[in-house]
């Protein structure tokens, strides 16, 4: 594995991360910070993320502070995190300029419109390919590939068909999910003491 040189690489790493990814940050978090850079290996990446998902806050801002922390301490933090939200947020500053001063210009909201349209649909593609390169990792789980995807599969629909708060999917399905790996990762242990 390899770590940022210095603050500053850090900083410009987060930065290009983040104007690559506009509504799909996770996906070319994971390709930059995994494959091309190496600072993390697939299996840190997914135990990252699914702390910066149960953290208030969004996700990659929360995975930007986690390994900014990681290598660079409080410090890197600040760093990582102002690289992932400077350069966005002066873009969508012009942009929201841009839009203001076009607004009132022949068909300029249908073209808007439509255009969010293909940007929501390249948006949705890139989670879809992040779950699934996510879940490489997951074979190797105590529970199982199947209890695993099963979990998953309950987890949204809770959300999209029950309309539950994440908060009670995290704390019931993540609690039950939590004691049941607890519980396999003891007995595997207690068998291979007893075997030893």
């Amino acid at each position: 594995m390899e770590r940022p040189h210095s603050l500053w690489h850090l900083f410009v790493a987060f930065s290009a991360l983040a104007m690559q990814g506009f509504g799909g940050v996770i996906a070319v978090a994971q390709r930059e910070l995994c494959e091309r850079r190496r600072w993390l290996t697939p299996q840190d990446f997914v135990e990252l993320l699914s702390g910066a998902q149960v953290l208030p806050g969004p996700n990659v801002c929360n995975l930007s502070l986690m390994i900014g922390d990681r290598f660079f301490g409080w410090r890197g933090a600040l760093v990582a995190l102002a690289g992932m939200i400077a350069a966005p947020m002066a873009l969508m500053l012009a942009l929201a300029w841009l839009l203001g001063e076009a607004a009132n210009v022949g068909h300029a909201q249908e073209v808007i419109r439509h255009a969010l349209a293909g940007i929501a649909a390249v948006a949705a593609g890139q989670i879809v390919g992040t779950v699934l390169k996510l879940a490489a990792p997951v074979k190797d789980h105590v529970l199982g590939w199947p209890a695993c995807v099963a979990l998953a599969a309950l987890a949204f629909g809770m959300m999209a068909w029950l309309h539950w708060p994440l908060v009670w999917v995290l704390l019931g399905l993540g609690s039950l999910t939590c004691a049941g790996t607890y519980v396999l990762l003891r007995r595997r242990t207690t068998s291979k003491g007893s075997t030893a």
